[in-house]
């Protein structure tokens, strides 16, 4: 898959938030509840993750298309962003309070909506270039 690159200026994530921190502690430990709960639970975080795919266009297109980062993590912390409105920091404490059996079962769920992803751009691709010349013109 080629890779992408959107200016950051036009990425969703961190106009919402994504990149914040929250200084007050009461709500921070609320916030960190909250995260255990949602992504602790496959099928509300993989819909989300599904939502956010749809939603933050231009992040997903410059970080899906990224290769090298953790995809995973990254849809994750986006997902719960989107839905909740919650910080990727608080995620990350949030995931390490999960059992590996919840870990593995929301990593499924957003390595499905990756591939996904990837497959639906990949047809965008092939449909674009529909109806271009494919065969080799032969000069008489």
């Amino acid at each position: 898959m080629e890779r992408v690159y959107v200016p950051y200026w036009d990425w969703e994530d961190w106009q919402n938030g994504m990149w914040s921190t929250i200084t007050n502690k009461q709500k921070e430990a609320i916030m960190i509840k909250e995260a255990i709960e949602f992504t602790g639970d496959h099928k509300k975080y993989g819909a989300a993750m599904r939502e956010v795919v749809k939603e933050w266009h231009n992040t997903m297109l410059n970080s899906l298309t990224n290769t090298s980062i953790n995809r995973r993590a990254f849809l994750g912390h986006c997902a719960v962003c989107y839905k909740l409105g919650i910080p990727e920091y608080i995620v990350r404490i949030a995931w390490k309070k999960l059992t590996e059996n919840q870990r593995t079962l929301a990593d499924a769920e957003a390595q499905s909506v990756i591939n996904n992803y990837v497959n639906e751009r990949k047809n965008k691709i092939i449909r674009k270039n529909m109806g271009k010349q494919m065969l080799l013109q032969w000069h008489s």
